[in-house]
């Protein structure tokens, strides 16, 4: 949550302080805290910060390892995703395509990482409506990821459900289905006790079944997935607040106005303490 982000935030914050300016350029230790803290400001929805952080860990990385190196493309990764973040597409493919070709250059076609870039790639296609590109990037980072990983694990389980996302906005709604269960399915063989990314498939189920008219059955999904982020990671977070807005979007089709804005109110004021009013998704739930 946001206050866990805060702590963080100042523990990496005091190492910056602490190092010597004039090792500053070429520390280690300043690359790991510059990227560390990237990640926690993109997390908060302090996007150009994030982007600053990324950017110094990515010079001092390139002075510790060259251009060529597995942490200068991991960072131009990190970059690409604020960027996408931020809206700005053509940046954000352009950093993903120069960390997708050094990973292939450093590790080969076959890797883990290349599968996460792709994935990422594919997020931008999708959002410029680039559907069939994404899709069939998607379905190459599962393949990647399966010979990489196994079948059993959180990346193959995540980049399943990406692909049934995929498929569903093609209007394959039973490719789509059937991803969402073979997802849900890895999940559950690896996370008998609950885990938010299987809230996080019920909430993509849930939509499905939206589409499909079958309006109650995508209300028990958004319930279901609700309860488990309540037990994993707890009720002041995004993925809380949107499955209460999808919640309301159900209800509203069903005709239960009351309850629908009730809903829409609950999301409401969650985004706004968690990511504040500047955030897109606070403009998305008005």
């Amino acid at each position: 949550n946001q206050d866990r982000l805060g702590e963080a935030e100042e523990k990496f914050l005091e190492v910056l302080r602490t190092v010597d300016s004039a090792e500053e350029s070429s520390s280690s230790t300043v690359a790991e805290a510059s990227r560390r803290l990237g990640t926690i400001f993109r997390d908060q929805g302090k996007l150009d910060d994030a982007l600053g952080m990324l950017k110094r860990a990515l010079r001092v990385f390139r002075r510790l390892h060259g251009e060529e190196h597995v942490n200068v493309a991991h960072e131009l990764n990190s970059m690409g995703n604020v960027l996408y973040k931020k809206g700005e597409l053509d940046r954000a493919l352009a950093k993903f395509e120069q960390a997708h070709e050094m990973f292939c250059r450093l590790v080969g076609e076959d890797h883990d990482h290349v599968a996460g870039v792709l994935g990422n790639m594919a997020n931008v296609l999708s959002d410029q409506g680039r559907g069939a590109e994404a899709m069939a990037m998607r379905e190459k980072a599962v393949d990647i990821e399966r010979r990489t990983l196994g079948s059993d694990s959180d990346s193959v389980a995540s980049s399943l459900m990406n692909l049934g996302n995929s498929y569903h906005a093609q209007g394959m709604l039973e490719a789509a289905q059937g991803k969402y269960e073979e997802a849900l399915g890895v999940v559950r063989r690896i996370h008998p006790e609950r885990n938010a990314l299987e809230a996080n498939i019920l909430q993509n189920m849930g939509t499905l079944c939206s589409r499909q008219g079958k309006l109650e059955d995508a209300l028990a999904m958004h319930n279901k997935a609700y309860r488990i982020y309540q037990k994993t990671i707890g009720l002041e977070t995004m993925e809380v607040a949107n499955t209460l807005r999808e919640t309301g979007v159900v209800l509203r089709c069903l005709e239960r106005y009351e309850k629908a804005m009730d809903k829409f109110s609950e999301a409401l004021a969650i985004h706004r303490r968690v990511v504040g009013d500047e955030h897109p998704d606070v403009a998305d739930t008005l």
